[in-house]
């Protein structure tokens, strides 16, 4: 029999839950695991209680802050780390996988959590267009492992 490994089995599901965001610009997933079990999840997308970007602004998403950037929007990693909180569940020493590597913002927030390690499908530099992946070198400076995902997704369940 053939077990896949947990690090595929969390990429896998940060995956699907991306298909869950309502974002007009792009899609991430987030899991947050501890000991190889599923303490939190995310998708990014406006406040919970608010509204849906793409059935509100369908055409251009939600309005932009001043840096250009989506005003209404929280990262799927902070929407993870957040839940986690508000249930009281500690995310210290926590594994967090995510569709699309941090911002230099929320690697703040991984770090002072105390998230020691962050598996990313696919860079933020890449998608936004800049040189490095800032955020990853922030985490890998202050001790937090943050590694490119490099194993297989078997098991993605494809939109229709």
């Amino acid at each position: 029999m053939n077990r896949p490994d947990f690090d595929d089995i969390f990429m896998e599901l940060a995956v699907n839950l991306a298909k869950r965001s309502h974002c007009i610009k792009t899609h991430v997933g987030a899991v947050l695991a501890k000991d190889t079990r599923i303490i939190s999840i995310g998708y990014n997308g406006p406040p919970a209680g608010t509204h849906n970007c793409d059935e509100e602004w369908p055409e251009e998403g939600c309005p932009r802050d001043s840096k250009g950037g989506c005003s209404l929007a929280i990262h799927a990693e902070q929407n993870a780390i957040l839940y986690a909180v508000k249930n009281s569940t500690s995310v210290n020493g926590a594994t967090l996988y995510l569709t699309l590597s941090p911002c230099l913002s929320c690697s703040r927030i991984i770090l002072t959590m105390g998230i020691k390690r962050v598996i990313y499908l696919n860079s933020y530099a890449a998608y936004k267009g800049n040189d490095s992946d800032e955020g990853v070198d922030f985490l890998n400076k202050f001790g937090v492992q943050a590694d490119k995902y490099n194993g297989k997704l078997e098991n993605v369940t494809h939109m229709m």
